[in-house]
């Protein structure tokens, strides 16, 4: 009883940081008369403001927003594309961030460049190892491999995690050193909306990191199906 306690004490603070960037985001995702533009509108006016010369801004699907430095384009959500709000202005900022650290050559976005693919390879390996495990128990009928191939897609989901947490300062530095400080002295923004843009901030920079409790919370319950 202690350890379900205890198990389930972990479970919810894992997925508290998720549920909070997702929570914050829908709430201040409504549309604001007292916005003039979209998120969209506001990305690329940024661009040409800092002149970043050959980045896009496209659609993606929802969720997804951020910045693909192969393009280079910023890629937002319909609902931050389209929409007037606090949180498509917000992110849209925030993206614009990561293209400003592409385009100054800055150090700290090589964190993106270097871990971000590692993180999702890994993940992606790690996920289709696990969902081959039930098809090689019915070929290879051997506790042990089915046991190796669980360790292995334990390991790789694990250390996708990791790095993407390496990537956090990188996230930091987009949304409070590059976002923020554009939306204030630009005047982007209501000096009333600060707090609430400061929230937004914090939970696009978390992004990568709630994802990475996240991928550990499945993690947990892979472990908990292999023991029944």
């Amino acid at each position: 009883m202690l350890l379900a306690s205890f198990a389930a004490v972990a479970a919810l603070l894992i997925y508290l940081p998720s549920f909070w960037v997702r929570r914050v985001m829908q709430l201040y995702g409504g549309d604001n008369v007292d916005i003039p533009g979209t998120g969209a509108e506001l990305a690329r006016h940024l661009i040409d403001r800092f002149q970043l010369d050959g980045v896009a801004v496209e659609e993606c699907a929802p969720f997804k927003d951020h910045f693909d430095p192969r393009g280079p384009v910023v890629r937002l959500s319909p609902q931050n594309y389209q929409g007037r709000s606090l949180t498509a202005v917000a992110v849209a900022a925030h993206e614009v961030g990561h293209a400003i650290q592409f385009s100054r050559h800055e150090q700290i976005f090589r964190l993106r460049s270097k871990y971000l693919p590692v993180a999702s390879a890994l993940n992606r390996c790690g996920i289709l190892i696990m969902w081959l495990i039930p098809f090689a128990g019915i070929f290879l009928r051997a506790p042990g491999a089915m046991a190796i191939m669980v360790g292995l897609s334990l390991c790789m989901q694990l250390g996708g995690a990791m790095a993407y947490l390496i990537i956090l300062p990188e996230e930091w530095d987009a949304s409070f050193n590059k976002a923020l400080p554009i939306l204030i002295e630009g005047a982007y923004i209501e000096p009333t909306d600060i707090p609430v843009v400061r929230q937004i901030l914090k939970a696009a920079a978390l992004t990568y990191f709630s994802a990475a409790l996240a991928n550990i919370l499945n993690i947990s319950r892979w472990l908990l199906l292999f023991r029944r």
